[in-house]
Parts: structure tokens; C-alpha cells; sequence
């Protein structure tokens, strides 16, 4: 299996994708993606609320993202 395959069944919606992410869930049929935001969306998480704005949870979302990407 080719490396955009491998990473094709692990894409998942997110606030932050990569360029590598953008091209697999393109490479995803319509039906996929589909299930995948549907999957994405029964997590506990998006069914909690919160007091945070908007903005401080993408700050969050890009500290996340950074840490990741240096190590």
C-alpha cells in the first residue's frame, strides 16, 4: 500500500490539517467523509460544553499542533 493510502485511512476532520491531511480526505469518497465527521462527531468531547471562546480553543488547537510538529 503507498504512503498516501496508509495515511488516507487515518484522516480525520480537524482544525488544523496539514497539507498531507487536505489531500488524503480529498482523496476520500464522498460517503467516507461523511462517516468519518458523523464518527468524529459521537466523541464524548463534542457533546460536553464549555465556557471557552471560540478563539481560545483554536489557540489551543494550534499550541496542540505545534507541540506535535516539534516533538
Amino acid at each position: 500500500m503507498s504512503e498516501t493510502t496508509d495515511k488516507s485511512t487515518l484522516v480525520m476532520p480537524s482544525a488544523m490539517p496539514s497539507e498531507a491531511d487536505l489531500a488524503a480526505w480529498a482523496e476520500l469518497p464522498r460517503d467516507e467523509q461523511v462517516r468519518r465527521y458523523q464518527a468524529m462527531l459521537q466523541h464524548p468531547d463534542c457533546k460536553s460544553l464549555t465556557t471557552e471562546t471560540p478563539d481560545e480553543i483554536l489557540a489551543a488547537a494550534r499550541q496542540r499542533v505545534a507541540a506535535r510538529r516539534h516533538g
